[in-house]
């Protein structure tokens, strides 16, 4: 077993499970989404990010691109969590929270693309 990969497979797997647990819930209640898991994500997100760098493969170019637009929408979401909640005068309300959460709903679909991606190259890799 290559703990590289395992290293590798975790990340990417935490990273779309915790995005998951975000974007679940009611898009508009705040009550459902909590921002330290929204933390979490961007960090473990920019994790795996970080341990893309170094495969110089076309699927590794796809994963790496996944990966970044991932932190991107995540990064967005977090800005417009932080616009809301301190230059907004209306504050945190449902409207920004359903812009948060669509954010969000964008970072798990690169995600998922990602673990679909790491399942396909795990399945065609030959002993």
């Amino acid at each position: 077993m290559n703990l590289e990969k395992v290293i590798f497979g975790f990340f990417i797997v935490l990273a779309a499970t915790l995005n998951f647990g975000f974007f679940v819930g009611e898009i508009d209640n705040p009550a459902h989404h909590d921002i330290y898991e929204l933390f979490a994500a961007i960090v473990v997100s920019l994790i795996a990010t970080v341990l893309k760098f170094g495969d110089r493969t076309q699927i590794g170019a796809v994963h790496l691109s996944t990966s970044l637009v991932a932190d991107l929408q995540l990064i967005a979401a977090a800005m417009v969590w932080g616009y809301a909640a301190h230059v907004s005068s209306q504050g945190v309300t449902t409207e920004m929270v359903a812009r948060i959460v669509s954010l969000s709903g964008g970072a798990l679909f690169a995600n998922v693309v990602s673990v679909v991606i790491l399942i396909a190259e795990t399945i065609m890799q030959r002993r």
